[in-house]
């Protein structure tokens, strides 16, 4: 197996932490995009509410997407990993997460958690998609 890496400049670099933004299994074509959150390129996050974090987030993994060759239409799986009750946060997450996948349904999974990486992170985004052809 060979793999890529994918680490956009726009985006915080992961590298000296441990993880890439995303890696790709070359033979496959399969892409695994690590969480995306509303983080600077600095590490720090950008806003303090759920819709803003979700829109960013999204943007985000967007970008990670672009670079990996792929799109939002070759999403397989999409995880939401929300602080707190997933169900409180629903009516600020859905309509963004929708408008981004557009007429792609991707397998999907929202998960409420104790915290994420930072004490003002709110929500992740990771997904595996498949490099376009």
């Amino acid at each position: 197996m060979s793999i890529k890496r994918i680490n956009p400049s726009s985006l915080y670099d992961g590298t000296a932490t441990g993880m890439s933004q995303a890696t790709i299994d070359t033979d496959t074509g399969l892409i695994f995009i690590s969480g995306q959150v509303d983080w600077d390129t600095d590490f720090h996050t950008q806003n303090h509410d759920m819709k803003t974090q979700t829109a960013n987030a999204a943007k985000h993994l967007i970008t990670v997407l672009e670079a990996s060759n792929s799109s939002v239409e070759n999403i397989l799986q999409l995880r939401v990993y929300v602080r707190g009750e997933v169900a409180d946060h629903m009516a600020d997450i859905v309509p963004i997460i929708a408008s981004t996948l557009g007429i792609s349904r991707p397998a999907l999974t929202g998960i409420g958690v104790a915290s994420l990486a930072s004490p003002e992170t709110l929500i992740e985004i990771e997904a595996v998609a498949k490099v376009a052809r």
